[in-house]
């Protein structure tokens, strides 16, 4: 089972063409030194041996950003931890979503410690910049888990794939970061940007999400619930980052 990524091609596909882009991983402490080399541009093979009985450390992967619509030319990605972006595009976005869409390119965890830490303290939001005379509020949400022993990793990814490309085509889903579980705690924090809380409950409703809900819950010890909003203000240029204690997010 592998993951197919368009728009632009996956930097794999690019090696020995000269191309420029690169990828780094979290270091992953306790990592055996004697294990073999693992080119860190290629996407790791998910399956319920994979993910249960992992022989070589899974690396970080990027974040993962829904494509644009049709009518709008996907930005230049950055040479330095360029994303991935999928295949199925949204059905629109609005200009304030668009810039955000554009700086979440950067997106991307402090340290391998992230998934114990505060929301607001585990990528680099503060690095984040808008446009100033722009402001917006989005939905987050956050999923921080541990896998059961012994669980079928396998479907539960694909699953999860399905769900995530039915989110991207009913819309409001700019950003998917999956993550990879800490090597010593199992701990994993998983994170969702949409357009607005109405478009995540929209979400939750559709047939692929139900499904990977139900396997999800038999397949986690831990599995947490957390929402935020992430805003930005007119006059400013950086975001910020808030829990969310009720009411409508976006538009």
């Amino acid at each position: 089972m592998s993951l197919t990524f368009a728009h632009p091609p996956h930097p794999s596909e690019l090696r020995g063409k000269g191309n420029p882009y690169s990828m780094f991983s979290l270091p992953l402490e306790g990592s055996p030194s004697s294990s073999p080399p693992r080119d860190p541009h290629r996407i790791p093979t998910f399956d319920s041996t994979s993910l249960v009985e992992a022989k070589i450390p899974i690396l970080y992967l990027p974040p993962l950003l829904s494509s644009l619509p049709g009518n709008l030319q996907h930005p230049e990605l950055p040479d330095e931890h360029p994303p991935l972006v999928t295949e199925t595009r949204l059905p629109d976005i609005d200009p304030a979503s668009l810039s955000l869409h554009k700086t979440l390119h950067r997106f991307r965890p402090l340290d391998s410690h992230y998934s114990e830490k505060p929301y607001a303290e585990a990528f680099n939001w503060q690095e984040l910049s808008l446009p100033i005379d722009e402001e917006r509020e989005w939905y987050c949400v956050v999923f921080r888990s541990k896998r059961k022993a012994g669980s079928d990793g396998g479907s539960l990814y694909e699953a999860d794939k399905e769900a995530h490309e039915e989110a991207v085509r009913n819309g409001g889903l700019i950003l998917y970061w999956y993550g990879i579980p800490n090597q010593q705690t199992g701990m994993n924090l998983a994170t969702c940007i949409w357009q607005s809380r109405k478009h995540a409950i929209a979400a939750n409703s559709r047939p692929n999400h139900i499904r990977a809900m139900m396997l999800a819950k038999d397949s986690y010890e831990v599995y947490d619930l957390e929402r935020h909003v992430l805003r930005k203000v007119k006059g400013e240029t950086g975001v910020s980052m808030q829990p969310y204690v009720g009411g409508d997010v976006g538009w």
